[in-house]
């Protein structure tokens, strides 16, 4: 019977007698090792197949699960990354926490700066007849701060959202503050705006904030657009995004919490309704709307996740947004969108102003930009290859910024262009 016992985890890898629930979340499987005497010299196959073997083990998801439940069950802890387990089993994602108390604060000077881009960009697109609208999604760590561990506390009355969302104000750029709103409403809410055990606003949260999004665009482009409708509302146990962090610590039983809305959407696009054509940049707090299918009022509609990949288009083959034209995104789009959540606003636009900051600036007729992408890669290569790698130079740029009240990475761009368009100085 020992013997059978120590045997049985071989037998499921080799025959999968029992088919268990995968793993959730980023799960990376390492490639079988193939046998080759070189390898087997060296120690190199060894290496590999240990790896695999530990990885791939039969009822190894099983024994994960049963050692996560046990972490979270003894010790309230989560084994899953950057996850805390707060007060009453509520979750959060520790980067929130941090936004949230002010401990990841970048500093006035450079949210000073980046409220001026914010401005100057917008300023150049109304004159283009084109509108930038600055989101503060909602954070999990602001609507639910009497949950977070007391470890966390106390909290800084300098954060990067109180900072971004009252220069925003000041400056009268077009922005909607959900963060603000979603507080404001927490005990007057129909149906709960955010869950126990997911990190992004509820199903119920998103269709509001859909609808409001596209209400703001209807207003800046004085035009009317198809209309968001929900028919009924469903009162069920949180699933999908509701329980997106608690699915990634893959437990074996269920965390308990409070019915949750899904309401019954449609969309309605009667005869005379204006698309507009609208990007937006944005991190995954976008992922709800678009799935909830908002891109059914636009045209032309873009999602630049993280201002990485470009969607719909990687849905099918992977494209980047370093690789495209940012004239003609410009030239093609009316309404350009930047949301951010508390825990990501400190990288807020993730590139996407200061690119475009740097093709207004850098051209006198709008038409005719003067960079080229394949400047931008060459300048991109140089900092990465040259400035990056340079201790003495890293330090120079260092004390620079500190000089010129700007970001380090804004140096290494100015420095990399001065040497790439003088080369022989």
């Amino acid at each position: 019977m020992l013997f059978g016992l120590l045997f049985t985890p071989m037998i499921q890898q080799v025959f999968e007698f029992k088919t268990l629930e995968p793993l959730k979340g980023t799960v990376a499987n390492p490639e079988d090792a193939r046998f080759s005497k070189k390898d087997w010299i060296d120690g190199t196959y060894q290496e590999k197949k240990e790896l695999y073997i530990n990885s791939m083990f039969g009822f190894r998801s099983f024994c994960i699960r049963l050692n996560n439940q046990i972490a979270f069950n003894l010790f309230n802890k989560a084994k899953a990354n950057g996850v805390i387990v707060g007060k009453e089993n509520y979750l959060y994602e520790e980067s929130y926490i941090n936004a949230y108390t002010g401990k990841d604060f970048l500093g006035e000077d450079s949210i000073s700066h980046t409220l001026n881009r914010l401005k100057f960009i917008s300023d150049t697109l109304s004159k283009l007849n084109k509108q930038l609208i600055i989101v503060f999604a909602a954070g999990k760590a602001s609507y639910f701060p009497e949950y977070i561990p007391d470890k966390y506390l106390p909290i800084s009355e300098k954060t990067n959202y109180k900072y971004l969302s009252d220069g925003a104000k000041k400056m009268g750029l077009n922005h909607i503050d959900f963060n603000k709103w979603f507080v404001d409403n927490k005990k007057t809410s129909k149906y709960p705006l955010y869950s126990l055990q997911g990190v992004h606003w509820s199903t119920y949260g998103t269709v509001l904030a859909a609808d409001s999004l596209i209400r703001k665009i209807e207003f800046l482009r004085n035009i009317d657009t198809p209309n968001l409708l929900f028919d009924s509302i469903k009162m069920e146990d949180a699933h999908d995004v509701d329980y997106d962090v608690a699915d990634g610590m893959n437990l074996l039983y269920r965390i308990d919490g409070f019915k949750m809305a899904y309401p019954k959407m449609r969309w309605v696009e009667n005869l005379g309704k204006t698309k507009p054509k609208v990007l937006v940049i944005s991190d995954s707090f976008y992922w709800g709307m678009y799935n909830l299918g908002i891109s059914n009022c636009f045209q032309n509609d873009h999602f630049w996740y993280y201002n990485k990949q470009v969607f719909p288009e990687s849905n099918s083959k992977e494209v980047l947004a370093d690789d495209l034209d940012i004239k003609s995104q410009i030239e093609s789009h009316d309404v350009f969108v930047i949301m951010a959540t508390e825990a990501t606003l400190r990288k807020i636009s993730w590139g996407f102003i200061e690119r475009v900051e740097f093709y207004f600036k850098n051209q006198s007729d709008l038409s005719k930009p003067i960079r080229t992408q394949e400047y931008m890669r060459s300048v991109k290569i140089f900092i990465e290859s040259y400035i990056k790698t340079n201790k003495v130079w890293m330090e120079t740029i260092v004390k620079m910024a500190d000089e010129k009240k700007i970001s380090p990475d804004s140096v290494m761009v100015i420095e990399a262009m001065w040497q790439i368009d003088h080369p022989n100085k």
